[in-house]
């Protein structure tokens, strides 16, 4: 009886290491740059772990790409030192100017596998596009299968790769093939590298998986920039599910291409997202409501204080036709 019980415990013994956060601890974790989301997950997203992204819709693929490409990004970056601890991005950034927009390059490569039917779906990556996000075209190595099968397949051998930055995997719909034992296989060999995984599932409901969170992404309307230019892309992500904590919160993220990090909602909008303005209200006003340019002597009939009234919309018609001394002024 005793030599049944013994291989019996001690399988259960190996099953609940499995099911134990201690690897993922000692992986560590890819901060997103997000305070509350990062705080949330224990410090970021975890290494050496499978992570899926559910397009909320067909018209939300673009969305979870994108935001799969960024955790690459950020993952391939995020070097440890010699203490095991991510370097403090922000700080990092601080030293950059504006002008550098800096492409940082990364550590270790990004390999993106996908189906020939996804490419079709989703089209293929756009170089300046890459660009804007702050990821180099050459750092990015793209993989395209013919199925599912070999799709999965393709998955699992770049997982076993420990010198891979990050693995993104992108599927159309739930592939049959897809199933528990699939996913298990994939969670194993990331955990045997340290390598992130990033399982990017749009047009499809979630069925049980071994993966370690799981994702809802929506597009969210971005902030406009002053002058009403595209603002930095925006999601809102739903946590479905986390197999090491609580789940079912919800954020809104900003991608700050020029910092390399998400970024909180209100650090760049703060009451301006109240009203999709820029830090003032739009017309030279500053939030105490006076004239900007009065308070530097420069403002023109005199209006200042309470008023700042906003631009009429008149449209003033000018001749197509100008004489020589007004073409010389």
């Amino acid at each position: 009886m005793r030599e049944s019980v013994d291989p019996l415990t001690t399988l259960r013994r190996r099953i609940a290491a499995l099911e134990t956060p201690r690897s993922i601890a000692m992986r560590g974790r890819v901060p997103s740059g997000h305070a509350g989301l990062d705080m949330a997950l224990g410090g970021g997203f975890a290494r050496g772990c499978v992570h899926e992204l559910f397009g909320a819709g067909v018209e939300d693929a673009g969305a979870s790409s994108a935001l799969g490409l960024m955790l690459a990004r950020l993952a391939a970056e995020a070097g440890e030192d010699e203490g095991g601890q991510a370097p403090n991005r922000q700080e990092a950034c601080a030293q950059r100017t504006n002008a550098q927009r800096a492409i940082v390059p990364v550590v270790r490569p990004m390999l993106w596998l996908r189906t020939a039917g996804a490419a079709r779906m989703g089209g293929v990556p756009y170089g300046p596009g890459l660009v804007e996000l702050g990821i180099d075209p050459a750092d990015m190595l793209l993989g395209t299968m013919a199925d599912d099968a070999m799709l999965l397949r393709a998955a699992v051998d770049a997982l076993r790769c420990p010198e891979l930055g990050a693995l993104v995997v992108e599927c159309w719909g739930m592939p049959r093939l897809l199933d528990l034992t699939a996913s298990r296989r994939l969670a194993l060999a990331a955990e045997g590298s340290g390598v992130m995984a990033l399982l990017l599932l749009n047009g499809a409901e979630p069925v049980p998986s071994a993966a370690e969170t799981r994702w809802r992404v929506r597009a969210a309307p971005s902030q406009p920039l002053p002058g009403n230019a595209p603002g930095m892309s925006a999601f809102d992500i739903t946590l479905l599910r986390r197999r090491a904590g609580p789940d079912g919160m919800a954020w809104r993220i900003m991608w700050d291409g020029a910092l390399g990090r998400f970024a909180e909602w209100d650090e760049y909008c703060g009451e301006a997202g109240e009203n999709g303005r820029d830090g003032r209200d739009g017309h030279g006003m500053d939030p105490a409501g006076e004239d900007a340019s009065a308070a530097t002597g420069s403002g023109s009939g005199g209006v200042s204080g309470s008023g700042g009234a906003p631009l009429s919309g008149a449209v003033v018609p000018l001749s197509a036709v100008r004489s020589p001394a007004d073409r010389a002024a």
